[in-house]
């Protein structure tokens, strides 16, 4: 199958209108100039390679759409599937957390329910669109949910682990007064409310003990499975230096950009979400995604909590500085595949799988078609068969007709 007339962005440079051919689910030819007998055309829109979403929140929430309110799982899930299709997701690593039932999250995070999810993704894997993956989020002050996350991982069932620590006063919370009043806001509570459950968890991690056992044991299994390892909401030089010498590859939203540099510095990949790029802020008051990323220390864009935020921050980033679309399109696609070791993906090249995106730059950035493995996984319909296309359809139909 041909597709002519795009403006292909490839790992190097971009094709203003060029063509490409899928045989098999994988990329088999890229022309510089279009050909006259394709399948598809595009009509000068956009080829991406397919996102690579390492870390999205979306699941739980679609499961769970309101507090207390719960969904059936699959119709959930298949959901999601379809939403992040639409966005451009070919390939999403689900992150799924164990921290135990709490106040803010009742049992939305709980281990049960997490692992609900996951033998119902794992079950309905073969039928969904996107290629999904378990990204565990696995609090270290919730020492409890070690014994689960090494039977997921003897079972085959996590691609990646990160490690995190949520307790306001330090990481993504440094701001207590501002984390005090976002759960007021969230909870329907009043601020002196919010301050003793925040106080209370605060106390709980000073009780924890040394969870750093824990870490080294859990990150030695990690390794030894070929499962990635990340950290997140790394805050200090010291924290950035700890998980990397736990053997984490990955800083995860780094609040600071000293932590991002150093992250750097010692060969990890770092990694912030596209709504922080689009909106160019943090919503905690952290390091803004675009700061980073004209300061050349970031290496990847998540969807984090919002998907159709992944297209608008590519365009948005490419205008920030040289590498333009190259350089930007390369933070959901050829960067992440390195760093989650996918080698059959990533890129718009020759013998990789067809993960593409088909997007409009005006009058706002809208993905139009997703292809994943060759196969269209969703589309709007203003993708249109190319003329030849059409013209030997006729030809095909009309020869049928005098055979008769």
């Amino acid at each position: 199958m041909w597709l002519s007339e795009f403006e292909i962005v490839l790992r190097d440079r971009v094709i203003a209108c060029g063509a490409l051919r899928i045989e098999n689910g994988r990329i088999a030819e890229i022309r510089d100039e279009p050909v006259e007998q394709a399948d598809i055309s595009g009509g000068g829109r956009l080829l991406l390679p397919g996102f690579i979403d390492m870390h999205g929140d979306m699941v739980e929430r679609e499961v769970e759409p309101r507090i207390g309110v719960h969904v059936p799982m699959r119709i959930g899930i298949a959901e999601l599937d379809k939403k992040l299709a639409s966005c451009g997701v070919t390939t999403a690593y689900a992150a799924l957390s164990f921290i135990g039932a709490s106040v803010t999250s009742g049992v939305l995070r709980s281990e049960d329910h997490t692992t609900t999810i996951i033998d119902n993704m794992t079950a309905m894997k073969a039928d969904l669109l996107v290629d999904h993956r378990i990204h565990a989020r696995f609090e270290v002050t919730f020492t409890p949910a070690v014994p689960m996350l090494q039977k997921l991982m003897d079972a085959g069932r996590l691609h990646l682990i990160s490690l995190m620590d949520h307790t306001p006063g330090q990481g993504q919370y440094r701001d207590v007064e501002l984390y005090i009043a976002r759960i007021a806001k969230e909870r329907g509570m009043s601020v002196a409310a919010a301050s003793e459950v925040v106080g209370k968890r605060m106390a709980g991690r000073e009780g924890q003990g040394d969870v750093l056992n824990a870490l080294q044991d859990l990150s030695a299994r990690a390794r030894a499975r070929g499962i990635v390892l990340a950290s997140h909401d790394d805050d200090t030089l010291e924290k950035v230096e700890l998980v990397h010498g736990l053997g984490a590859m990955i800083s995860e939203f780094p609040v600071t950009l000293e932590a991002a540099r150093e992250a750097r510095r010692l060969g990890m990949h770092t990694a912030m979400g596209a709504p922080n790029a689009l909106r160019g802020e943090s919503y905690s008051g952290n390091l803004s995604a675009r700061e980073a990323y004209e300061a050349g220390l970031l290496d990847m864009l998540a969807s984090d909590y919002h998907p159709a935020s992944i297209l608008p921050a590519i365009l948005g980033l490419a205008e920030l500085r040289d590498g333009g679309l190259v350089a930007a399109a390369a933070l959901t696609s050829a960067n992440p595949a390195a760093a989650l070791g996918l080698t059959d993906r990533g890129a718009i090249e020759p013998g990789l799988l067809a993960d593409l995106v088909v997007a409009d730059r005006q009058p706002v950035p809208r993905v139009r078609a997703t292809f994943r493995a060759g196969r269209m996984i969703y589309g709007d319909g203003t993708l249109a068969p190319a003329r030849n296309a059409q013209h030997s359809q006729v030809e095909r139909a009309t020869a049928g007709l005098e055979l008769l």
